[in-house]
């Protein structure tokens, strides 16, 4: 099917969390093929799996030794065949990450590297001599805190990170590498992949002068919890040079038919606009950032974020998420804007399904779970140690999925210890009890999945909003649907023509002649032909 992935909906699965099948407490593929009815019964259209590659695990996948095998603690290559057939069995393509920026220290061509400045491989990472003084090249941090560069006494020269000093970063001037980056996309395509996501898509290149990068210039009254956002980041990322590379990239997927990319945009200033470069005609499908997982929960956020793409870049295609792998989950973050836990997921839901785009919804969001509070001891995620105890790390919101109320939550067996626990408040919140429980947040989305697909509208129609006082967010998609929302935990009555009765999914509405009722966190959506009259 010509461009499937336009309005599509994508599920994200962690590997590690999503179901153990060997009873060793880490999940596996064989665990995530048994659990593809899931997914498929949710009515995704696709599956994205976080790295599987083999790995030393320093960053939990994201640094990877080898770019063609499965690691062993998630199964072998054939377990990844079977995975991609069951898949497509039930309907569902795969988009599998693509962690190309860096790989890990352990990689066999880094430690080829390292051994001199005149081996095969001497120019496939980026290194740089000291300064006179014996100090890094410049003032580029890492993201995982201190330097981006450590130092390497077998070369006697600095290697660059934008992560960890486990994860080197490659060196994106040298043909010879991208030459490699293309074999390794052509080995999973011809696995049958349906596409990938690009793990920090704008940081390939980097300045070829090593500038400095300035100091951030929305000047911060203190110090932040992690000094990586203290600097604007014009020289450690962001190149023009990154484009050409996207350029490749989707030459390269134009010899697989109906595949997709998309890319993650680690941008924290101007990430609408690039997300419009980065799926400009001739490079990148879509592309997804940070911008809808932050604190913001107001109409005027929502209306901004998406305005701002489709009119900077009405050729472009976004990817819209309120959660993954890396944030606190919407559910806790947006919760004092919720008359309860289950009233804003359930609107959460609905509201980012409604959106002009395609969609990516985080493994567990379905049963409106929030982020599982870990004790220091219990942390595995780098970034969460070092930065103990704020900024948040990530394990928070990476706990095991829970699919019954037994022991470990059905992810693993009872008597084993998995990687990440299980708690009480995540327990409570599982697939078996809420499956077929009308007004159930799993239900809310299984129902609002089916609307959308069921609407063209929904999928590809343009997106008007109307001037509405905050806290009511309306548009009207595809001058076919109006949706409507009360984004707080108050009522508010608005005064609606031109459109018959609700239709679809709802949540504490009600309709009389010309007045509509939202209740808290209420929401609905009404067929329209013209333009319908809105006021609060």
């Amino acid at each position: 099917m010509a461009e499937w992935w336009r309005g599509s909906v994508t599920y994200q699965v962690y590997p590690r969390s999503f179901q153990d099948d060997n009873g060793d407490g880490i999940g596996d593929l064989k665990g995530i093929t048994r659990r593809l009815s899931h997914i498929a019964d949710l009515g995704c259209d696709a599956v994205w799996l976080s790295p599987f590659f083999t790995s030393p695990m320093r960053d939990m996948g994201y640094d990877v030794s080898d770019y063609m095998n499965v690691d062993p603690v998630f199964g072998t290559l054939e377990d990844f065949d079977a995975l991609v057939a069951r898949a497509h069995e039930l309907g569902l393509k795969v988009i599998i990450d693509q962690v190309l920026n860096h790989s890990s220290d352990k990689h066999p061509f880094f430690a080829e590297s390292r051994t001199s400045r005149s081996n095969p491989k001497a120019d496939w990472y980026i290194w740089q001599d000291p300064n006179h003084d014996g100090t890094p090249p410049n003032n580029w941090l890492s993201v995982f805190g201190g330097s981006a560069w450590t130092w390497d006494a077998r070369r006697k020269q600095y290697y660059m990170h934008s992560f960890l000093a486990e994860q080197p970063e490659f060196n994106f001037r040298n043909p010879e590498v991208l030459d490699y980056m293309e074999k390794v996309l052509r080995f999973w395509l011809d696995r049958g992949v349906d596409g990938f996501r690009f793990d920090t898509v704008n940081f390939f290149y980097k300045d070829a002068l090593l500038r400095n990068d300035p100091a951030d210039y929305r000047v911060k009254p203190e110090p932040e919890g992690n000094p990586y956002g203290m600097q604007y980041h014009i020289f450690s990322k962001n190149q023009p040079e990154n484009l050409l590379w996207m350029e490749r990239i989707r030459r390269v997927m134009d010899d697989y038919p109906d595949k997709s990319t998309v890319g993650e945009m680690g941008e924290m200033h101007h990430a609408i606009r690039m997300m419009g470069e980065y799926t400009a005609p001739g490079r990148l499908n879509q592309c997804y950032s940070f911008e809808m997982m932050g604190y913001d929960y107001s109409a005027a956020f929502f209306r901004s974020r998406i305005g701002d793409f489709f009119t900077g870049a009405p050729d472009g295609w976004p990817m819209w998420a309120f959660s993954n792998h890396d944030v606190v989950r919407h559910a806790s973050r947006w919760a004092k804007h919720g008359v309860s836990q289950d009233a804003l997921a359930r609107q959460a839901g609905a509201l980012l399904l409604s959106f002009q785009g395609s969609i990516c919804l985080w493994q567990g969001e379905e049963l409106g779970q929030t982020d599982t509070e870990l004790a220091f001891e219990e942390l595995t995620d780098p970034q969460g140690i070092n930065f103990w105890p704020e900024p948040i790390g990530r394990d928070n919101t990476r706990t095991p999925m829970v699919w019954d109320s037994s022991a470990n939550g059905g992810f693993t067996g009872g008597n084993v210890k998995p990687w990440l626990p299980v708690k009480a408040p995540q327990l409570a919140r599982n697939v078996e009890e809420q499956a077929g429980v009308d007004g159930s947040v799993l239900e809310s989305y299984r129902a609002m999945l089916a609307f959308r697909k069921a609407n063209p509208a929904l999928t590809v129609g343009d997106t008007r909003f109307l001037e509405l006082p905050e806290p009511v967010l309306g548009f009207v998609r595809g001058d076919a649907v109006l949706c409507l929302f009360n984004l707080s935990p108050q009522a508010i009555t608005l005064t609606v023509s031109g459109v018959a009765a609700p239709v679809g999914p709802a949540q504490a509405a009600e309709q009389s002649a010309d007045q509509l009722t939202l209740g808290p966190n209420g929401y609905a959506f009404l067929p329209v032909q013209g333009i319908p009259a809105v006021q609060a």
